[in-house]
Order: structure tokens, then sequence, then C-alpha cells
């Protein structure tokens, strides 16, 4: 089977992605040597190599839904500075994209761009929207601020100060503070509250 034949057959999957699996079954061929032919593919940029056994056309994966692709077999939704920015309450463009999970708290680096996901407790995986069309998910514009303040005890410096935050008029304060009660942690709880009316009180 040539290349081109390959890639042909995966084409007409119609799906954005893809396992090695997938490529084995229906190619009918190992798993090993569908790795091969897809790594050759890759280097021809005919496909895209995700993350180990995953693969995506050019095109047709949205880079907002990336994070959900990564962090299977686990749930994640787009949030932190980069569903601040989409939601225009900062202005500085983030250049990896920041995620969600339930999963474990992972850096990934692929063709269509970095992205940087973070665990939290399966409790406080809440309040983001579907698009189930392009399989995104996307935090609230409350949930994205609130989100953010829950990293900042971290020892990542991803979180520190947002001097240029803005509230949106579609921000609601008492669904954030509603969201707030939802973390587990008291002490975590406690910190995100008095950071939040900080910047309620800074912000007018």
């Amino acid at each position: 089977m040539t290349q081109i034949e390959a890639y042909s057959q995966l084409n007409e999957l119609g799906q954005a992605t893809f396992t090695t699996a997938d490529a084995a079954a229906l190619l009918n061929i190992s798993r090993s040597n569908a790795a091969k032919v897809l790594s050759r593919l890759s280097t021809q940029k005919a496909i895209i190599h995700l993350k180990h056994a995953l693969w995506a056309f050019p095109g047709k994966v949205d880079r907002l839904a990336l994070p959900g692709y990564l962090s299977a077999p686990f749930p994640s939704y787009v949030s932190l500075q980069s569903a601040l920015y989409y939601h225009a309450m900062i202005e500085q463009i983030p250049s990896t994209l920041y995620a969600v999970t339930v999963g474990r708290t992972k850096k990934f680096k692929t063709p269509l761009g970095d992205v940087s996901l973070h665990q939290v407790n399966p409790l406080f995986f809440c309040d983001f929207t579907t698009d189930t069309a392009n399989n995104v998910r996307i935090a609230t514009p409350e949930k994205s601020l609130i989100d953010y303040l829950y990293f900042r005890p971290s020892r990542s410096r991803l979180f520190g100060p947002l001097p240029e935050l803005e509230f949106p008029r579609s921000f609601n304060l008492n669904r954030a503070k509603k969201i707030i009660n939802k973390i587990p942690s008291i002490r975590r709880k406690t910190f995100v509250r008095q950071e939040f009316m900080q910047l309620v009180a800074r912000l007018g």
C-alpha cells in the first residue's frame, strides 16, 4: 500500500482526529506498521502528530478544541488566560492555550500550538459552555477568572496579578460568588473569595 492510498483511506474516516489503532484497523495492518505509515505522512505534513498514538488532519481541528483531544479520556475545557482573553477580559494574547481538566496537570507541544492543562477537583469542574459542532468547551467569564484565582497559590509563575483585567458587561458578580462556593477546599475557597473581593473593590 502506498502512502497516497493510505492517506486517501484515512481521509475517508471523515474525522478531525484518529488514533494509531483506528488507522491499523482501517488499513488492515499491524499497529507497528500503521505507526510507521503515519509517521511518514506526518513528516510530509499530510497529517499532524498531536500526542502518542493520536493524529489529526491539518485544517480540521479547531485550536480551541485541542485541550479536549489531548486530555482524553479525561474531560477538559479552555479557561485561565486563554478564556480571559477570549472573553476580552485581558488584552495580552496568551502564546499557550490554557485549559482545566480533571486529569493530570500536563503540557503539550503540538504543531497547532502549545497546550497547558491544569488539574482541578472533579467537584469544581463546572460552569463552561460547549460547542458540539467544533468539540470546543470554554469556561464562562466568571469561571475563567475564578479558575485563575484558584491556581494563584500554586508554585507556578503562570498565575500572577492581572493589572489589566476588565469585567465585561455580561460579568455576573453573584454568579462568580456561587462558583467560589463550589470550591471543595475551605482554605482555597477562603483565599479565592478574598482575592476576588479585592479585585471587585479595585475595579469598582
